[in-house]
């Protein structure tokens, strides 16, 4: 049975509007217009046990409203949603015993505490066994790298030591689905790499199931087998992002190293992007086989090296939000 399922969700936001200058401004305290903006337009989706989904889409496309929904704060206008057999905002302290919820820019910690008392006072609000907090704790500690930071209070840490702290504060009480929404933003690349690895061994050790909302394409593709791709409320792609390339696009691009600056044409192949001796190409393996093409290129032209790739992921991204407008 899916441990998520959400069908038709629709959520609106009225935003008010004013006219410009100060009569503007007091023709709207004396009468307010609205416009309306659907977050969510219908969404509908499950999830299985132990899966770990990238959910992404432009800014306002809906990816933060759908997991405040998810995690039982935000009440949809229509549509039905369980997550575990609860619906979120109906049963929401027995829902939130079950879930855990990372937001990038925002923490669960307490500012002038440190980072351990934190984890004690999550403790006694989750209700968890002293035991089971022992062992989950210290294991927690030991996965992240934890132990110089239990003493510090949380407003002197560095922004990636927080992010390693709310991971763990959010998995304190076992929890049998994780919410990420952005939480590598802003992080170098050490820490990405940290967080990348725990979230992966977490959800492939412990079988917890992850929905990762995320602008970072490095993200998705280090870590999701599947896929969703949400803009203006509604979602466009749903699988792999095998399905979601060979959907939008199955051009290839050849890199090639030449010895000196000459031109490359070829007339199944074209030129998208030269910097010095390295030549970008595009070309479509159905109507030309990369090993033919590698062939042509290396018989009139002295290369040092080349490789074959698919299209960057952000690219395929845009040119289905292309089209969604």
């Amino acid at each position: 049975m899916p441990h998520i399922i959400v069908e038709n969700l629709i959520k609106t936001f009225h935003i008010a509007q004013r006219q410009p200058g100060v009569w503007g401004a007091l023709r709207g305290v004396i009468h307010r217009n609205y416009r309306e903006i659907a977050a969510l337009d219908g969404i509908s989706f499950a999830i299985e046990p132990g899966e770990l989904v990238g959910y992404i889409g432009p800014n306002g496309a809906g990816k933060s409203t759908t997991v405040k929904v998810l995690s039982g704060i935000l009440v949809p206008d229509a549509g039905h949603c369980e997550i575990l057999g609860r619906v979120p905002w109906k049963e929401r302290i027995a829902h939130v015993a079950r879930i855990g919820v990372v937001f990038g820019q925002r923490t669960q910690l307490w500012w002038d505490l440190p980072v351990i008392e934190s984890f004690d006072l999550l403790r006694d609000i989750y209700r968890v066994d002293p035991r089971q907090y022992g062992q989950t704790r210290d294991e927690l500690i030991a996965l992240l790298a934890l132990e110089d930071l239990l003493d510090i209070p949380v407003r002197q840490l560095s922004l990636g030591q927080r992010t390693r702290c709310d991971l763990a504060a959010a998995l304190i009480h076992r929890p049998a689905i994780l919410f990420l929404d952005e939480p590598t933003i802003g992080l170098d690349a050490v820490a990405k790499l940290a967080v990348r690895d725990f979230i992966k061994r977490l959800n492939r050790e412990q079988n917890i199931t992850v929905i990762l909302t995320t602008h970072d394409m490095d993200d998705i593709e280090a870590l999701c087998t599947r896929v969703m791709v949400i803009a203006q409320g509604q979602i466009l792609s749903d699988g792999t992002l095998e399905a979601l390339r060979d959907r939008v696009t199955k051009e290839r691009r050849l890199i090639v190293d030449l010895e000196g600056t000459e031109d490359i044409a070829d007339p199944d192949a074209h030129v998208i992007l030269r910097d010095g001796h390295r030549v970008h190409l595009a070309f479509d393996p159905d109507r030309i086989p990369p090993a033919e093409l590698i062939a042509r290129i290396t018989a009139h032209h002295p290369v040092r090296d080349l490789f074959v790739e698919n299209a960057p992921i952000e690219e395929i991204i845009s040119r289905l939000y292309a089209e969604n407008r």
